[in-house]
């Protein structure tokens, strides 16, 4: 009989290994980002100000170059590029302790922007690469609860460093981050290789002749001219803006329009943090392909539609009413979380060009942002504006984007049936 302790062993020991890159990554990242306020106000000594004008404009740089980040990591191979974005990432950290002023503060935040939109464009690709179709969405539910859990350490770590309230234990964080990135860069070498997504260079097409087969090899459009594609990203991303509420609307409104102690934001996160690491595997055993993607997605709006809901009516309500109302808000948007996580691996995987993988994950990014961008501003400002109105307003966005991704899959779907392309290849 399979023991309880069997459901958070990896479906495959290759998603074991990817787990590992994961915990590595979270752990630096969240141990860095649990200080980080501190460490650009109180170190740095930049404004609040300043740090908000420099990640929105590293934010646009990593806009910019998805797709091209893509196409590199086509053309020199996943695995390489994610490999060389670890490095990077890891430089970018290791020179925080050195910057001292704004324009520093700028270029750094812009360098970690772009070699994190080419790690993880090259990510994405080396999993559709190497994990087959039938086990993509398991395994990247199990890497993404490694990297929950990873999160969840570092915050930890750096809850840990910040009650020491020593500038110089605050400085050290950004080397310590960088020591588990340089390990991170290095555990991606050790995994098994891709090259068969490697495309030669123009001298070695000459070299062996291969530039006249390819002038015979059908033209196929990249993904910027798969116009399904770009517009599930684009819904996608709607749909994903389910971490607005989590972690902006709600604690907002908590704060402003109910009664609820703020402590309960605690409660919140905590709960939202535990779904995360022991649910993605259970959401993701329900999506198979593209129809129950499809019908993961409509879960997923359910789920956020019911938050908003419930949420709405936190107003008017007192005490322990309060409290529990929107505990289960927040519960209910996590649901919506996890089902919206599944459907999206399995659009990635169904829907991409198997020769294009790297350049599809950049279109994919490109396409999600826009779609996810302007709702902090929007949902803030509907929810403690509009009040209940507002809440519905949210509500019915989300319930447009579900309608609409459902034709703007099947377009996808056709565009790689109508170019002859194979997904599982």
């Amino acid at each position: 009989m399979p023991s309880r302790l069997d459901q958070f062993k990896p479906p495959t020991p290759l998603a074991g290994r990817l787990s590992v890159q994961s915990v590595l990554y979270a752990v630096g990242d969240g141990t860095f980002m649990t200080a980080s306020a501190v460490f650009f106000t109180t170190v740095v000594g930049l404004s609040p100000a300043q740090v908000g004008l420099g990640i929105t404009l590293a934010g646009v740089a990593s806009f910019l170059v998805a797709v091209p980040a893509g196409k590199l990591a086509d053309r020199i191979g996943p695995q390489r590029t994610w490999s060389l974005g670890a490095l990077g990432t890891a430089a970018g950290y290791a020179a925080w302790p050195f910057i001292d002023g704004f324009a520093g503060f700028l270029a750094v935040s812009i360098l970690l922007e772009v070699v994190n939109s080419a790690g993880g464009a090259a990510r994405g690709a080396y999993v559709l690469d190497l994990v087959p179709r039938a086990e993509r969405v398991a395994s990247q539910a199990y890497m993404y609860a490694a990297l929950n859990l990873g999160f969840t350490g570092g915050a930890a770590i750096g809850g840990i460093a910040l009650a020491f309230h020593s500038d110089a234990v605050v400085t050290a964080l950004p080397v310590f981050t960088a020591a588990l990135m340089v390990a991170n860069a290095y555990w991606i070498t050790r995994l098994p290789r891709a090259p068969h997504r490697e495309r030669p260079s123009a001298l070695e097409q000459a070299v062996t002749g291969a530039v006249e087969d390819a002038a015979e090899e059908r033209v196929v459009p990249g993904a910027l001219r798969n116009p399904g594609y770009l517009l599930t990203s684009f819904f996608g991303g709607v749909l994903n803006t389910n971490q607005v509420l989590l972690h902006t609307v709600i604690p907002l409104w908590l704060i402003a329009e109910t009664d609820a102690p703020r402590v309960l934001l605690a409660l919140l996160f905590g709960t939202n943090t535990v779904m995360c690491i022991f649910l993605p595997m259970v959401v993701a055993r329900t999506v198979r392909g593209l129809p129950t993607a499809l019908r993961a997605s409509r879960i997923s709006s359910a789920f956020f539609v019911v938050s908003c809901l419930i949420t709405l009516v936190t107003h008017d309500t007192l005490g322990w009413t309060t409290i529990v109302l929107v505990w289960l808000g927040h519960i209910t948007v996590t649901g919506a979380e996890l089902f919206i996580s599944a459907a999206g691996w399995a659009f990635e995987s169904e829907l991409s060009d198997p020769e294009r993988r790297g350049e599809y994950q950049g279109a994919g990014n490109l396409g999600s942002t826009l779609g996810y961008v302007w709702a902090p501003a929007v949902y803030t400002y509907l929810a403690m504006e509009w009040g209940a109105s507002g809440w519905l307003l949210i509500a019915g966005i989300i319930v447009l984007a579900t309608v609409l991704i459902h034709p703007s899959s099947r377009m996808a779907e056709r565009f790689l049936e109508r170019h002859e392309l194979d997904p599982a290849a």
